[in-house]
């Protein structure tokens, strides 16, 4: 299929009218995060990392270069999202809203799921890893119509809990479980995950379903649905992930705390 064609598929057929000026900036994304994944992270890994990496199973090493695929993702979408949201027309359409660098941020987004469903299929541990990553390709895919391309961008700023996230997930792998540092990363972790996914995400969240009750009779059936159930399942997974990060988080420190008052009662004896 030649250029020409694709494009045709792309706009006519598939109705993904502002997509392929963005085709090779969603390419170069899906094999940029590949090449970190495959080549980068294991390199880094075994060079700062020698015995905490090295000493993994080939399951547990792919675990850590998913989790330096995932940082990297997160500094580059919050920093393009923002520069996004700089220059958003104060007139902008909710529903039908577009400019270049949307296009330049979605398609970006869209290597990084199309990555990450793969690899939560191909190395899969959790169904949720797997709902998550490819709701996300969709609808970050559809988005190209062009259609509530507002909220996909502000919806991209979740991104800024999993900085903190990979963060207390390395200091888990690299012996300071439970340390102060690791307990200062986790109050930012869990009030950016609270403050930006929860509350701004609920809020953006209960707009977009308002956005597609109103246009509802504007768009496909089949947009209303893929969205619609979408924002639901994220917003559900938000709330899943938000309870479990609070169940490991106080399940490490009491654990903590439990040794040291082991090591006390164990010095008191001698």
């Amino acid at each position: 299929m030649g250029t020409s064609s694709l494009d045709t598929f792309i706009t006519t057929t598939l109705g993904l009218t502002k997509l392929p000026p963005f085709l090779p900036t969603f390419f170069y994304s899906f094999v940029g995060f590949s090449v970190v994944h495959l080549l980068v992270a294991p390199w880094v890994s075994r060079k700062w990392f020698p015995e905490a990496y090295g000493s993994k199973n080939k399951r547990a090493q792919n675990t850590w270069s998913i989790h330096i695929v995932s940082q990297a993702h997160a500094l580059l979408i919050v920093t393009l999202t923002l520069w996004a949201l700089s220059a958003e027309p104060a007139s902008h359409s909710r529903a039908f809203g577009w400019d270049e660098r949307v296009g330049y941020t979605h398609a970006v987004a869209c290597g990084y799921f199309l990555w990450d469903s793969l690899d939560a299929i191909v190395n899969f541990t959790d169904v949720g890893f797997v709902v998550h990553g490819v709701a996300c390709l969709f609808i970050y895919v559809m988005s190209f119509r062009p259609f509530v391309a507002y909220y996909g961008l502000r919806c991209l700023l979740w991104e800024t809990s999993t900085f903190f996230l990979n963060i207390h997930w390395f200091m888990d792998k690299t012996g300071r479980t439970g340390s102060t540092a690791q307990f200062v990363n986790g109050i930012f972790l869990l009030s950016a995950f609270f403050g930006v996914r929860l509350m701004y995400g609920g809020k953006v969240s209960f707009d977009f379903m308002c956005t597609l009750i109103e246009v509802r009779h504007e768009m496909p059936w089949g947009y209303i649905f893929v969205f619609g159930v979408g924002n639901i399942v994220l917003t559900g997974l938000n709330w899943f992930w938000f309870t479990k990060m609070i169940s490991a988080l106080r399940r490490r420190f009491d654990d903590d705390k439990n040794g040291e008052r082991r090591r006390l009662v164990t010095t008191t004896h001698h």
